[in-house]
């Protein structure tokens, strides 16, 4: 395993854990070289889960794609990765769930942008600008203002919930 700080390839395993699923196995790494600790997690390898793009394509599911793309959406905002994390394993979980082994990548898209839009409505507008495609200004107006019109729980009220 390839350290993802420096780029050695020779590290030692310090802990694993099995994920609560019993589907993963969760492992934390330390490089020999810089030292640094890092997290992997080791998966069966199966037939993939595919998403059905808009054009009809069929493409592997990549759960790296996602949170590259989450990562992007929620670039300077306060988005803890845990929940981005999170996020992903809802759409890959919603993907796996599906009795056909495919999801089309407009459901996948709008689970992401619900989830999204629930934690940062800012992140949730840069991702609905990328992956809704607005074709003009007055689309993504008409998306700000219904943004604007959901009502948020006041800010005294989320901490007694």
């Amino acid at each position: 395993m390839k350290c993802p700080f420096c780029g050695f390839e020779n590290d030692k395993v310090v802990d694993s854990r099995e994920s609560k699923e019993a589907d993963s196995i969760r492992r934390r790494r330390e490089c020999l070289k810089c030292e640094k600790r890092f997290t992997t997690y080791e998966r069966i390898d199966e037939i993939p889960y595919m998403v059905v793009k808009k054009d009809g394509r069929r493409e592997k599911f990549d759960r790296q794609k996602v949170l590259n793309g989450l990562l992007r959406a929620c670039e300077k905002r306060p988005v803890p990765i845990g929940k981005l994390e999170q996020i992903v394993n809802e759409a890959e979980s919603f993907v796996i769930d599906s009795p056909e082994r495919e999801r089309k990548t407009s459901e996948v898209g709008e689970l992401i942008m619900s989830k999204l839009r629930r934690h940062d409505k800012v992140a949730y507008v840069r991702f609905a600008s990328v992956y809704l495609d607005f074709k003009d200004v007055q689309e993504f107006m008409d998306e700000l203002k219904d943004l604007l019109k959901t009502k948020d729980i006041p800010e005294k009220n989320k901490k007694a919930n």
